[in-house]
């Protein structure tokens, strides 16, 4: 008897699943708890913290497994199966990050660089736009370091230049740049496939959900790569085969890209 596939589901959260300025997906709620009810498994691969993630699965009344601060760390993969590790620690902790920058980045750089952690409450929530307890999740970062860059395209690319040759990354999201340890999405998420892959009988499938430059490198190691509109993101720069991409934003254009994935998956 030929073995079911087990669909896979890694998904960004906001811009992708969550609509890009409530941060919520009411609309669609319905139809991501009946693919989760049919088996389907989703892991939110996220540049939110800890904190805020295991705040979504509260506030949706959802148990699932996820990674966060781009990479960083797997959390409740023992969710998918009893035997897995309930965390995976991927980066080193966000003080060994910040010594590395400071002692790298030379001061004409650092004079360009705000740090998010830095700003008064109020300039906080203009940056995030989230509700006063919203971004105090947001700002419980254990493993990377939320940055605004002043400087111009030349002073960016030196500054994103040194950080690769220490050995850490900046990632580019929708509203800040974080400096992050030699992680993203992409490998988290082969870390995740690795460790499940060992213990899911049958033809695991993924389709990996974005709309944004941090999620490339996920969505191009999926099967099925797909990418939500973002009028903030040229797509047109993306060259990825049987890429899906949705005429509408989140959280229906998550949907969109959803259904046709499963359909092809099907087929």
């Amino acid at each position: 008897m030929k073995q079911k596939k087990q669909i896979i589901i890694f998904t960004d959260l906001d811009g992708s699943l969550l609509d890009k300025d409530t941060f919520r997906f009411d609309e669609i709620e319905d139809y991501f708890k009946e693919l989760i009810s049919k088996g389907i498994k989703i892991i939110p691969n996220s540049s939110k913290t800890e904190n805020e993630l295991l705040d979504f699965n509260e506030q949706y009344n959802l148990n699932l497994p996820f990674i966060s601060e781009n990479g960083s760390s797997i959390h409740g993969l023992n969710l998918i199966q009893k035997d897995l590790p309930d965390k995976v620690l991927i980066s080193r902790p966000a003080d060994q990050i910040y010594t590395i920058y400071n002692e790298n980045i030379p001061s004409n750089l650092k004079n360009k660089i705000t740090f998010i952690l830095k700003l008064n409450s109020k300039e906080q929530q203009e940056i995030f736009g989230l509700p006063l307890d919203k971004m105090m999740l947001a700002l419980k970062r254990n493993y990377s370091l939320p940055i605004q860059f002043v400087g111009n395209e030349i002073e960016k690319n030196e500054f994103i230049k040194i950080i690769k040759h220490v050995g850490l990354t900046v990632q580019t999201g929708g509203r800040i740049m974080n400096i992050c340890d030699n992680v993203n999405k992409s490998k988290a998420m082969s870390k995740a496939l690795k460790l499940i892959s060992k213990k899911l009988e049958g033809e695991i499938v993924t389709i990996g959900v974005g709309d944004n430059e941090n999620d490339i490198e996920m969505i191009k190691q999926s099967n099925y790569p797909c990418l939500v509109k973002n009028e903030n993101f040229n797509s047109s720069l993306i060259n990825i085969d049987n890429l899906i991409k949705s005429s509408e934003p989140s959280p229906r254009g998550w949907s969109d890209v959803i259904k046709t994935a499963i359909q092809k998956i099907k087929t």
